[in-house]
């Protein structure tokens, strides 16, 4: 899991390099497909319940599951990119969410707190803690904020699959829930709304979006509980634990 974490963080800082005004998220996609790829792993969404791509590429209002396409990335975009891999048949998970060109100030407070509250519910992830840890942790970085905290699509377990039990909510009560363990992998991703907390689903049934047509932030990585606290496989400092300007 930790070379497919390697990889995930690898391709994350390729697409990022790559992102720039007037690329398409289609190019972005192989961009992150040839990475993957070319450090031996396989990408984990290719296929996977039928997605038709190697990433999830998420414009402004798009909270998750977006479909890369011919869109032209734009100056002032707020864009996530979720990406997995795949190794000797152990899976890896990231999203992160940047901006292209000149970004807002409301969009880049959106998605440096979304990454603050990732980094807070990871914190929750030990041995002996709860899953309500973990969402009541998240929540607590979002709530004084006003953003709208998506509970329709969570965190989640991972391993031989992509997506395993238990889920990883987003909101939670600290002390509730399934009790943590070594040897357990998780991917806690919150995903935070400028607006409400409503979704909806586009016709393609994978393109999820605020109902409001508010800006939407997703960060994500797969942690690993071992008995000396979590491990953060996907994090680019394990390939910048000080968190760079440019790592997810």
């Amino acid at each position: 899991m930790e070379v497919a974490g390697r990889c995930v963080a690898k391709a994350h800082q390729a697409v990022r390099e790559a992102a720039r005004t007037g690329l398409t998220t289609i190019e972005l996609n192989e961009v992150a497909e040839r990475v993957i790829r070319g450090e031996g792993c396989v990408p984990s969404f290719l296929g996977y319940r039928g997605f038709p791509a190697s990433i999830c590429s998420s414009p402004n209002d798009v909270i998750v599951h977006g479909i890369p396409d011919l869109r032209r990335l734009r100056s002032g975009d707020l864009l996530s990119v979720d990406i997995g891999a795949i190794y000797e048949g152990f899976h890896a998970d990231a999203a992160c969410t940047f901006g292209v060109g000149e970004l807002s100030s409301e969009a880049s407070a959106l998605s440096a707190t979304t990454k603050k509250a990732l980094w807070a519910g990871l914190r929750q992830a030990r041995p002996g803690m709860r899953i309500g840890d973990i969402g009541a942790a998240v929540e607590a970085v979002a709530r004084p904020k006003g953003y709208g905290v998506v509970e329709g699509y969570v965190g989640h377990g991972i391993g031989r699959q992509m997506h395993e039990k238990p889920d990883v909510p987003n909101v939670g009560r600290a002390g509730k829930g399934v009790k943590l363990r070594v040897g357990m992998a998780l991917c806690v991703e919150p995903m935070f709304n400028l607006g409400g907390s409503a979704t909806r689903v586009d016709p393609d049934g994978w393109t999820v979006r605020t109902a409001d047509k508010s800006l939407s932030a997703h960060w994500e990585h797969t942690v690993a509980l071992t008995p000396d606290g979590p491990l953060v496989t996907t994090n680019s400092a394990l390939v910048d634990l000080l968190e760079g300007a440019r790592s997810c």
